[in-house]
């Protein structure tokens, strides 16, 4: 199946059916009153989250999406049928996005979550609800109203703890599949990743992370060259990247320029992406001769002006990759137990009326 990420689609909602001006005139009842019921409802079109649903491409052929009118209201108390509501399952980590004015409409984040998209019309009123004492032979009725139609953008950004960074052939299709359940498409050339890949990586039976990777970026990126800026959204849910180097390329090119070159791109792209946390990973070490890898860790670090934690791997010997899959594991561990701590104590401060100190508010002023 090919991998797309990207769709445009219409919405309409069914409108309300209309309601009914009607008299009752039965055989023993010659002045019965009004009796006109009200229309139906106009169907809705809803967003599910499916998480066995990894695409947008079942959108990319079927761009418009049309729900039912509701009936009209008849005589002898009759109101009209509502129209079914329409389901349209997509991926989790589907950002909705109305293409005219650029509002996010909703962001399905988990399996099973529902979002009204565009509602439909409500039915109108016969001529039972206009009766009263004064009015006993009420000919109103309103009109049904009409439901609600929009152009929507929707862009898929895949749900990962860990995101991968770094130039075509720089190992991250290896990286990923050495230590996860995710096998792409591995050769000697560059750009053999086309689309990203989601990998399952298992530290132990109960303890697992998702990690992602996407093709290679190139120098340029963000003026359009290569593939890999436009699937840079899908790290954009990740809690770390990981930036990784070969430090022993075929072409001779200083892997420093080229490290340097991902980082110019990523903030050029998207600052928030830019400022997350992100570890070095050099890869490849069994290209280079044991007495010379420490040398080229150090010069690599030192011209890089790298501050951070660095990693030192062979993708393809694996050797290195057990401990930086647990070191990762604790490292999301760590960041789930201060999210939770932080909105546990949000709902007990919610509870008890508390709101957050603002330091320069005079009630708080330390007075000598």
């Amino acid at each position: 199946m090919k991998f797309i990420d990207e769709a445009k689609i219409e919405v309409i909602a069914g409108d309300g059916g209309n309601g009914v001006a009607s008299f009752c005139r039965e055989k023993f009842r010659p002045f019965g009153g009004p009796d006109g019921g009200d229309g139906g409802k106009g169907g809705s079109i809803i967003a599910v989250a499916d998480r066995n649903i990894n695409t947008l491409v079942d959108f990319r052929f079927s761009k418009m999406h049309k729900a039912k009118n509701g009936e009209n209201g008849r005589g002898a108390d009759c109101y009209g049928k509502g129209a079914d509501d329409i389901f349209l399952r997509m991926p989790v980590g589907t950002l909705i996005i109305d293409n005219n004015d650029g509002e996010i409409v909703a962001d399905l984040t988990e399996h099973g979550q529902q979002v009204l998209i565009a509602k439909g019309g409500d039915g109108g009123w016969g001529n039972i609800h206009f009766k009263s004492s004064t009015n006993r032979a009420p000919r109103q009725k309103s009109e049904g109203k009409e439901g609600e139609r929009r152009e929507l953008r929707l862009e898929l950004k895949v749900l990962a703890d860990v995101g991968l960074l770094g130039m075509p052939n720089a190992g991250k299709s290896t990286f990923i599949s050495a230590v996860s359940n995710a096998r792409p498409k591995i050769a000697d050339y560059p750009f053999t990743t086309l689309h990203p890949n989601l990998g399952v990586v298992r530290v132990s039976h109960e303890k697992s992370f998702v990690i992602a990777d996407i093709p290679g970026l190139i120098e340029g990126a963000s003026d359009g060259a290569g593939l890999g800026i436009q699937f840079l959204r899908h790290l954009q849910r990740t809690r770390l990247l990981l930036h990784i180097v070969d430090l022993a390329p075929f072409d001779n090119v200083d892997p420093v320029k080229e490290a340097k070159a991902i980082v110019k791109e990523l903030k050029k792209y998207d600052e928030s992406l830019f400022d997350k946390p992100r570890w070095l990973v050099l890869n490849k070490l069994d290209m280079v001769p044991e007495d010379e890898r420490k040398s080229r860790v150090k010069d690599f670090v030192k011209r890089f002006g790298w501050k951070g934690p660095v990693f030192e791997i062979s993708a393809l010997t694996r050797e290195g990759c057990a401990d930086l899959i647990v070191e990762i594991y604790d490292y999301l561990a760590l960041q789930r137990q201060a999210e939770t701590r932080s909105e546990e104590t949000q709902m007990v401060e919610e509870a008890r009326g508390i709101e957050s100190i603002d330091p320069d508010d005079p009630r708080f002023k330390i007075i000598d």
